[in-house]
This record gives C-alpha cells, sequence and structure tokens, in this order.
C-alpha cells in the first residue's frame, strides 16, 4: 500500500455499520485500519485491512491503533452489553482521543437520533459528542435514525438539526446501513460537513448524487461549545459528574495547541 493513501482508522470495525465502512473505504481507495478486541477477529477482514488489537476501554492500548491515522470513524456503540454505554460509548471517544496525544486527525463521529432525550443510556454517547467538540479538531457527528427500517424505494437523504423528533421508534427516521457507512466517510473530505451535527434519515427517492449541497444548508457548531448548534439546553454542565468535567478539560487542554 502506498503510504500516500488517507488512512483511516474504523472504531467498531466489526459491528454492523463499521463493516460497511470498511468495505466502502477500501473501495474508494482509502488505506483502511480496523480496531479489534481480540487477534481472532482480523479474520472478518480481507488481506487489505490492516488490523490492530486494542481495548476501547484502556486509552494506553490504543497508541499503535491511531499512530499514522489521517481520520478516525467512530462506529461503535455498546448495545445494552457489558461494560455497558459509559465504558464504551463514552469511553472509547475518551480514550481514542487521549491516545491521540494532540494530534490532528479528522473525526467522523455515530451517535443516533434522540441522543438527547435525557431517558438514560443515550447521555453517554451525548457526552461522547462533547468531548470531540471539546477537542477543537476537524470533525462530523451524524445521528442516524433506525438502521434499514427504509423500504428500497426510500434512500433519499435527509439531514436535519436540533434533535426534535424522540417517539423512540422508526417514526424518528430510518437509513440504511450502508448508507450511513458512505455518509461517515464522505464527511471526511467534505467542507459543508465541517464541524456540523446533524440526524440522518431517508425519505422517498434515489440518494443524492451531491451530499455537499444537502449539508450545505446545515448551521455549523458554535467552535468548541459543548452540545449542537441547535441542540436542547437540557444536560447543565453544572450538574455533569466531576470526572466527566475532569475528562472535557483534560481533551480540551491536549488539543490546546494540535500537532500534525
Amino acid at each position: 500500500m502506498s503510504n500516500q493513501r488517507f488512512k483511516v482508522l474504523v472504531v467498531g470495525a466489526t459491528g454492523s455499520i463499521g463493516q460497511h465502512v470498511i468495505d466502502e473505504g477500501a473501495r474508494l481507495g482509502y488505506a483502511m485500519r480496523a480496531l479489534i478486541r481480540r487477534p481472532q477477529q482480523a479474520e472478518q477482514f480481507d488481506a487489505d485491512t490492516e488490523t490492530v488489537v486494542g481495548d476501547l476501554t484502556d486509552a494506553t492500548s490504543l497508541f499503535a491503533a491511531v499512530a499514522g491515522m489521517d481520520a478516525v470513524v467512530f462506529t461503535h456503540g455498546s448495545n445494552g452489553r457489558p461494560p455497558g454505554p459509559q465504558a464504551v460509548d463514552y469511553g472509547a471517544v475518551r480514550n481514542v482521543l487521549l491516545a491521540l496525544e494532540g494530534r490532528t486527525v479528522r473525526i467522523a463521529l455515530m451517535t443516533t437520533v434522540a441522543v438527547t432525550d435525557r431517558k438514560g443510556a443515550h447521555d453517554w454517547k451525548r457526552r461522547g459528542e462533547r468531548l470531540v467538540r471539546a477537542s477543537g479538531l476537524p470533525y462530523t457527528i451524524v445521528r442516524p435514525g433506525w438502521f434499514d427500517y427504509n423500504n428500497p424505494q426510500q434512500q433519499r437523504l435527509i439531514m436535519l438539526q436540533g434533535d426534535r423528533s424522540q417517539t423512540g421508534t422508526p417514526r424518528d427516521g430510518a437509513v440504511g446501513r450502508r448508507q450511513l457507512a458512505q455518509v461517515l466517510l464522505w464527511s471526511l473530505h467534505a467542507p459543508t460537513a465541517l464541524c456540523k451535527t446533524f440526524e440522518l434519515s431517508t425519505e422517498a427517492g434515489q440518494m443524492q448524487v451531491d451530499l455537499g449541497s444537502v449539508a450545505m444548508q446545515l448551521d455549523r457548531d458554535t467552535p468548541r461549545a459543548l452540545d449542537a448548534v441547535h441542540d436542547m439546553q437540557n444536560m447543565p454542565i453544572e450538574t455533569e459528574p466531576t470526572y466527566v468535567l475532569d475528562d472535557l478539560d483534560e481533551i480540551s487542554a491536549a488539543f490546546a495547541a494540535p500537532r500534525t
């Protein structure tokens, strides 16, 4: 592989979205690296995909995974399994950012629609978003609707802001897994997606060729603000746990003067 190829680390590479990101990235000619928990998981990927073993709950185990990367795509999720959302949905973002040690990479973070609903587990995904914004790194945060609940005629992408659909059902939106992977990778080079947060779903019609024009209508987040530009202000920073505040301070300080 040429050292000049754009290098992308996928966190959550063995999951249903991460595998699509790996495949789509390879199709685009990127040098893809998959973060895996166990050496045996390397068998899930073809020979062109580099694999690195690391533990998302331990930042010191992730130095090799982030080394030399141009971008990190987060597709991880606890999905109700141990060690749980605090350690995975939030901790993975924290630990990858710490492992970067101030180096600049492009971030694409997948969370979820209704991430601001304050119903419990989603708070940890929202705190992960806050860490990314606090870092000051170039990013796009994508909040997808329900995976693959859209029908074959429902492929036209919708990007919204404000996170106002919170029924907890597919009425909040649906998007195909492969489409989501494509959007995450597209965002890595999309000027109109830079430092933006949006909910992603679909409607009747074909997927747009020019996603840049779709994202152009969106507003950018306020630099280093904790929440997205149109989010409800319903998680006051003064009520956050002390260790979460400490993490925000540590991440912010680590990237105060990013090294390339």
